[in-house]
C-alpha cells in the first residue's frame, strides 16, 4: 500500500472523529431539504388566566404566540416578564437568532475568542477542545452561513429562588462547509453543497439586573 493511500486512510478517520464530535458539541448536519409542510395550528385564547393577560385583558400573544398557555413554559415567561419588564419573547428570539450564526460561525472557524462572553464555562471548554483537537490534526474548517430557516421556542423554565430563566430554542440552519487539510486540500464536505444544521440550544439570564445578555449554557440537538 503506497504512502499515499495512507495519508487518505488517515485523514478519513480523521474527518470522521470531527464529525463525530461536531454532532456532541453542537447538533447533526444532514444534507440539503426541501422544507417540511407546515400547518398553522389553533391556539388556546384562554382569557380566564390572569397570569397571562396583558393590561388591556386578554391573552398576552408574546407568551401564547409562542408557547401553550396552559403549559409549565408559559407560567415560566410569565414569571420572567413580572420580575423583568423590559423582557420580550419575541424580542428575544430575534436576538437568539443573531447569536446563533453568530456563535456557530466562531466555533466554525476556530476562534471563539470574541463570543466567550455569551458562553457558560462548560459550553467554552467543550468548543475549545473541539477547535484544539482540529488544530492538533492539522484541519481547518471553511464555512459561510447561508440563512436561519426556523427559530423556535421549545421551552421555558424560571427559578424564583435565583431569579434566573432559561429558554431552549430549536435552530435549523444552512451553511456550507468543507474541512482541509494543511495544504488545503478538502478532505470532508463539499463547497457547493449547501447543509442544514440542526440545534437545541438553553441560553440562560438573571432576570431584572442589568446586564441584558443571555449565556449559551447547553447544546445538543
Amino acid at each position: 500500500m503506497s504512502s499515499s493511500i495512507i495519508q487518505l486512510l488517515v485523514l478519513a478517520g480523521i474527518a470522521v472523529f470531527l464529525v463525530l464530535r461536531l454532532k456532541g458539541v453542537l447538533g447533526t448536519r444532514e444534507g440539503f431539504e426541501k422544507p417540511p409542510l407546515t400547518s398553522a395550528g389553533a391556539k388556546s385564547d384562554d382569557r380566564s388566566r390572569p397570569d397571562l393577560e396583558v393590561i388591556e385583558g386578554g391573552p398576552d400573544h408574546d407568551i401564547v404566540d409562542h408557547v401553550d398557555p396552559d403549559s409549565p413554559a408559559a407560567q415560566a415567561l410569565a414569571e420572567m416578564k413580572r420580575v423583568d419588564g423590559s423582557f420580550l419573547v419575541g424580542e428575544f428570539l430575534q436576538g437568539a437568532r443573531g447569536a446563533y450564526e453568530m456563535i456557530l460561525m466562531a466555533f466554525e472557524k476556530g476562534d471563539i475568542s470574541e463570543i466567550e462572553p455569551f458562553l457558560a464555562d462548560d459550553v467554552r471548554e467543550s468548543f475549545a477542545e473541539v477547535i484544539a483537537a482540529r488544530e492538533e490534526q492539522g484541519l481547518s474548517i471553511d464555512a459561510s452561513f447561508v440563512g436561519v430557516r426556523e427559530v423556535k421556542l421549545v421551552t421555558a423554565a424560571f427559578d424564583p429562588a435565583t431569579s434566573e430563566g432559561e429558554l431552549t430554542v430549536r435552530f435549523v440552519g444552512e451553511l456550507t462547509s468543507v474541512v482541509r487539510n494543511l495544504s488545503g486540500e478538502i478532505v470532508e464536505g463539499d463547497p457547493n453543497e449547501i447543509k442544514r444544521q440542526r440545534d437545541v440550544w438553553t441560553f440562560a439570564r438573571v432576570m431584572g439586573t442589568d446586564d441584558p445578555n443571555w449565556q449559551l449554557v447547553a447544546t445538543g440537538e
